[in-house]
């Protein structure tokens, strides 16, 4: 079983046997969009607490498939277990434009930081990196993932546009070895 499908069952057995069967089910037939939305739904109607690592985690699965703007909502209604996860979905606002050198500074060019996820023990931030569209608003998909220092003025590390997990796995990991 690969991690995302080990994640994926994890998160299902957050619900009642059959509810999370069916979402196991939409991970094996490719149907994770229908999935998290079920998801979402049996973990707000049976009023299932979660940790904040777990509301990020799920976080993470919808921007991976492209259900991150619609779910996000619903996520951060999902009650809070009060345990002390380190990692803490914090959507909303844009952030400042952290100091970039070398190629990663060209990457960065142009594009607006959204915080997005933020470790409570090491205070890095995980931001989505978008475009700003002719319209005003900003891009659907995310050009880039980025993890800032606490002040969000200094890029750590830089991934690309299809690796939401990796930068997610990436800051989970810095974390977990912090003192």
């Amino acid at each position: 079983m690969t991690d995302a499908a080990a994640i994926w069952n994890r998160l299902a057995a957050l619900l009642p046997a059959a509810e999370g069967q069916e979402v196991k089910d939409c991970w094996d037939i490719g149907e994770q969009e229908a999935g998290l939305g079920l998801l979402v739904s049996g973990i707000l109607g049976h009023q299932v607490a979660i940790s904040e690592t777990a509301r990020a985690q799920i976080s993470v699965l919808a921007e991976t498939w492209g259900e991150r703007e619609i779910l996000t909502p619903r996520i951060l209604q999902c009650r809070d277990d009060g345990t002390s996860g380190h990692l803490k979905l914090i959507e909303g606002g844009e952030g400042i434009l952290p100091e970039v050198t070398g190629e990663a500074g060209q990457d960065l060019v142009g594009l607006v930081l959204v915080p997005w996820i933020t470790c409570t023990r090491c205070d890095q931030v995980l931001m989505r990196a978008h475009a700003r569209e002719s319209w005003g608003d900003l891009s659907y998909l995310a050009r880039h993932y980025i993890i800032t220092t606490p002040s969000r003025a200094t890029v750590l590390r830089l991934f690309p546009a299809d690796s939401a997990s990796a930068a997610f796995d990436d800051l989970q990991r810095a974390c977990s070895d912090a003192p």
